[in-house]
């Protein structure tokens, strides 16, 4: 005869139960979330008043959830969901770097934003009208509800404590301090790369007519993003060349200071004066003066990408870089030497232009000065753009790159034989390279 179940166990089964009821509303509506459900293990932990993963598994109070359940039956799979697409767009392993309590609050906005936004009436719940004023009004000041832009907002402007109570209170569902990184873990990011892939591939056929969140899709683009370092990049732009410093690979110390020691001031051999290096002596920087491109958004870019080839390792001391603004035609050519006339010109450039964007007159351009031997090498040109224009028909002698300053998965598609890049509004050296 088996013994009667205590309260904790009862409390436990039913529980179990509502969590059970949970994953199955969610593969039966959004079968394609399927491979990340089966990366996260559930698992009571009595007494915890909380609910909170790591990537591998997620601890919750079996008390929590029954209460959770009464009050409303839809906010377990709202949980559900909530805690997947934390690890699904990786919020987790960016939190160690961002200011916790602004980012927390950043990626519980963004989670809801997009279960919101898939519609599923089994995720509703009471407060969702109030929820989508909020998610309006900060989508109006941030330009987005992706994590980076509503974090980029609270760190402009802080929310106070009035405003803080009141986003946790709309858009908490569970707590992050396990978020930080353990190596330990069997699930790493690399999977969760992975999972985020397989889910991307598996949203085209299995979401057929069925679900159609513009705020899914463009999370799953920014999570499966290759990112690649912005310095890797520009060496595509080096080309080999002698500078005049000491060449520590040539010069043997021990002959020198040998000669030193024995005749006074003679050394046997005296140091080579030069070395021969790659670095980057000349390349084209175009950029899109079109209407749609704001001028901070310009002047960010620069910024980025001169913090970068400003570098002595990176650069000649002179050089041949053309910064070239445009929008349907070209409407000024400025040509800099070094770094001196590099910061001189972000200091005191004006845009001009403003008209509709054609990128084919810039590579004619360009066409025309290497024609007329103003250019001995170029590597490659950098065209920053929001993308929507007139592309080339065909493929220049050079490498090209179209960048764009975003990171809401939104930034148009180029052609096959040009360079996608993506500048992290938050590290220059983390870009998108497709």
């Amino acid at each position: 005869m088996g013994r009667s179940l205590t309260r904790e166990d009862k409390i436990l089964d039913i529980a179990s139960e509502i969590i059970r009821n949970a994953e199955n509303g969610v593969i039966m509506n959004l079968r394609f979330l399927g491979v990340a459900m089966a990366a996260i293990r559930w698992e009571a932990r009595v007494g915890s008043a909380r609910i909170v993963c790591n990537g591998e598994k997620c601890f919750y109070d079996p008390a929590l959830v029954i209460r959770r359940y009464r009050n409303e039956p839809n906010s377990i799979i709202r949980c559900y969901l909530h805690v997947l697409f934390h690890f699904i767009f990786h919020h987790n392993y960016e939190y160690a770097s961002k200011r916790t309590e602004l980012w927390d609050m950043a990626c519980d906005i963004a989670v809801e934003n997009i279960i919101m936004d898939l519609g599923l009436y089994q995720t509703t719940v009471k407060s969702d009208a109030e929820r989508a004023v909020k998610l309006k009004t900060l989508k109006d000041r941030a330009g987005g509800l992706h994590a980076q832009a509503l974090y980029r907002l609270m760190l402009v402007e802080t929310p106070s404590d009035k405003e803080t109570a009141e986003l946790i209170r709309l858009f908490k569902r569970d707590d992050h301090d396990l978020w930080i990184p353990d190596e330990t873990l069997e699930v790493s990011l690399e999977q969760w790369k992975k999972i985020s892939e397989r889910i991307k591939a598996d949203l085209k056929s299995f979401s057929k007519g069925h679900t159609d969140s513009e705020s899914l899709k463009a999370a799953l683009e920014d999570a499966t993003r290759e990112r690649v370092d912005y310095s890797d990049f520009l060496r595509r732009f080096m080309v080999s060349g002698e500078t005049l410093h000491v060449s520590d690979d040539e010069f043997d110390y021990i002959y020198y200071t040998y000669g030193l020691d024995t005749y006074g001031n003679m050394p046997l051999i005296e140091p080579l004066e030069y070395a021969d290096v790659s670095r980057i002596k000349e390349f084209v920087i175009a950029i899109d003066t079109s209407s749609s491109c704001k001028g901070e958004l310009v002047e960010a870019f620069l910024k980025r990408t001169v913090s970068i080839i400003s570098d002595a390792d990176n650069f000649f001391n002179q050089y041949n870089v053309h910064i070239i603004q445009c929008d349907s035609e070209v409407r000024s050519d400025d040509v800099v030497h070094n770094s001196e006339e590099l910061e001189a010109y972000i200091a005191t450039a004006k845009l001009t232009g403003f008209g509709s964007t054609d990128f084919r007159p810039v590579f004619d351009y360009v066409d025309d000065l290497r024609e007329n031997g103003v250019f001995c090498n170029l590597r490659g040109l950098i065209y920053f753009t929001d993308g929507y224009g007139v592309y080339p028909p065909s493929m220049p002698d050079y490498d090209t790159a179209f960048v764009f300053l975003r990171d809401d998965g939104q930034a148009p598609d180029v052609p096959d034989w040009a360079i996608r890049i993506v500048l992290d509004e938050e590290q220059v050296s983390n870009t998108d390279h497709t």
